[in-house]
């Protein structure tokens, strides 16, 4: 199949323009993986929070979105178990369960699947679009790591907010415009080679 019917099949994602095996797919699934690991090295410390600023949630949202639904979330999960039995890949190399951020890892697994799946059906397309699946997907991120810090660190819910979600608003939206300018660029490059 040519990358140009490809291109405008239904539920294609930017995965989907490369030769389809399964050889393929294990390879971007461990790829997708190793991303987010890298990422999670780049950590800015944030005074008074157990959370650093990482590149972490970003890459869990590309990967996600450029490899759809199943094999993003097959990527999250392969960071998150691996990290879990002692890969030292979490943030500032860290592994296991037992810090503060942990709750965050979670929630990434579920925003790769949901931000795959909106990009299956075409939200990555377009910039207003991306940026809401973006932002739907750091949502989803919050959701499980802001309570889990509240648990394992004993804050009530207005510190939990304070400290694992306000000093990161900012940079979620710096990496949702970089996203939503990458992600309909990305496509519209592919469509004028093969159109």
């Amino acid at each position: 199949m040519s990358s140009a019917s490809v291109l405008h099949r239904p539920g294609t994602v930017l995965a989907d323009l490369l030769p389809a095996s399964r050889t393929r797919d294990i390879a971007l699934v461990v790829g997708g993986a190793a991303l987010t690991g890298l990422a999670a090295q780049i950590a800015v410390p944030i005074p008074g929070s157990p959370v650093p600023v990482t590149g972490q949630t970003f890459a869990a949202l590309l990967v996600g979105t450029a490899l759809g639904a199943r094999r993003g979330f097959l990527a999250l999960a392969l960071y998150a178990v691996a990290g879990m039995v002692g890969m030292p890949w979490f943030s500032e190399g860290q592994s296991g369960t037992g810090m503060a951020s942990f709750g965050y890892i979670p929630g990434m697994m579920i925003a790769a699947l949901v931000v795959g799946a909106l990009a299956q059906r075409g939200t990555d397309r377009s910039p207003l679009r991306t940026a809401g699946a973006m932002l739907l997907g750091n949502v989803i991120i919050y959701a499980t790591g802001v309570p889990y810090l509240a648990l394992d660190t004993g804050m009530n819910a207005s510190q939990a907010i304070a400290a694992g979600l306000t000093p990161f608003v900012i940079g979620d939206l710096i990496k949702t415009a970089l996203a939503t300018g990458a992600l309909p660029t990305a496509w519209k490059l592919i469509g004028r080679k093969d159109g």
